[in-house]
């Protein structure tokens, strides 16, 4: 008796997570009302909460923060190999 797996729309699952930050009603009535266990509601309140901020922003932000991030991580691994450039350098003068 294998249940097959429901797979819910974002729209779906957006009106739910909204009802339920809305309070109007319990996350157990929604759960009975739509058949969706109370804990998927819960998950589905916390990421709307969460990710909230950047369900409005536009594409465009988005890629323009995630290359500022890009860059910051590629601009600390270049000071990291610098100083460890000049560590081996300091160590390798004795060598010569």
């Amino acid at each position: 008796m294998n249940k097959k797996r429901r797979r819910h729309s974002s729209d779906f699952k957006f009106r739910i997570a909204l009802e339920a930050v809305k309070g109007e009603k319990t996350i157990s009535q929604l759960a009975g009302e739509y058949n969706v266990h109370p804990t998927q509601i819960t998950t589905w309140k916390k990421q709307l909460l969460s990710q909230g901020s950047t369900i409005f922003t536009r594409p465009n932000d988005r890629q323009q923060r995630d290359q500022q991030e890009r860059e910051t991580e590629l601009y600390e691994q270049i000071g990291r190999l610098k100083m460890e450039l000049e560590w081996l350098k300091k160590k390798a003068t004795p060598f010569d």
